[in-house]
């Protein structure tokens, strides 16, 4: 390989090199802020006592000051679908105030809700519920911080309507396939799931699990004094 071939190859590893370190620091500052945009929304949502439904803001036909009158029935939906997808709330706030871990709960667990927050695994108890909640989340993302977890920690769910305090009363490593932890516990509980071993290169071969007990729950909205 002569000198102009060896620099051209050199030139091209290096302009590589700067565009995928250039999409890693993107990812990880739509990472901060799209998590930081969905907290904020959802402490609003509280505050202001928001009615949701399966997470997603309902707005009233042409609420932004939009006249949708002339408009057809297809173009319609598709404004209420990009509406719904850009007011969607997370379903809930999962905080662990040892590891200073407070992160959106989202639905699903496919690569971009876990890149900006962690994910409700459907199937599981939803949050809010009565029953064992599946939370997922990235061992080099929101969930890093669980291998400083240990048992007796307090982990908190937040949802518009109550703030569930769990225990963590069993930590365990696991086989990806091992999806009986989250089966009922015979009590209400709260699972939570990522990737181990936390720094290992690749698709890691087994599975992080806390499991937590529910302690107590209280209301987050004020008490309606009006009797109705």
């Amino acid at each position: 390989m002569d000198n102009r071939t060896l620099q051209i190859c050199q030139d091209a590893l290096l302009v590589a090199g700067i565009v995928l370190l250039a999409a890693s620091a993107l990812a990880l500052v739509d990472r901060s802020l799209s998590s930081r945009l969905a907290l904020e929304a959802f402490d609003q949502a509280r505050a202001a006592g928001s009615a949701v439904e399966d997470g997603v803001t309902r707005q009233p036909h042409g609420g932004d000051g939009v006249d949708l009158s002339l408009w057809s029935e297809t173009r319609i939906r598709r404004y209420e679908k990009s509406r719904s997808i850009e007011n969607r709330l997370p379903l809930a706030v999962l905080d662990i105030g040892k590891l200073r871990v407070r992160v959106p709960v989202f639905e699903g667990t496919d690569n971009l809700v876990l890149n900006r927050g962690v994910g409700w695994i459907v199937g599981a108890a939803r949050p809010g519920e009565a029953g064992n909640i599946g939370i997922a989340g990235h061992r080099d993302g929101f969930f890093r911080g669980l291998k400083d977890i240990a048992v007796g920690d307090a982990v908190e769910l937040t949802t518009l309507e109550e703030r569930a305090t769990y225990v963590v009363d069993q930590i365990e490593i696991v086989s990806p396939e091992s999806v009986e932890v989250l089966r009922p516990r015979g009590m209400p509980s709260l699972t939570l799931v990522t990737c181990y071993p936390f720094y290992f290169v690749g698709d890691a071969p087994q599975r992080f699990i806390v499991h937590a007990a529910l302690e107590r729950t209280v209301p987050t909205k004020p008490p309606d004094r009006t009797g109705r």
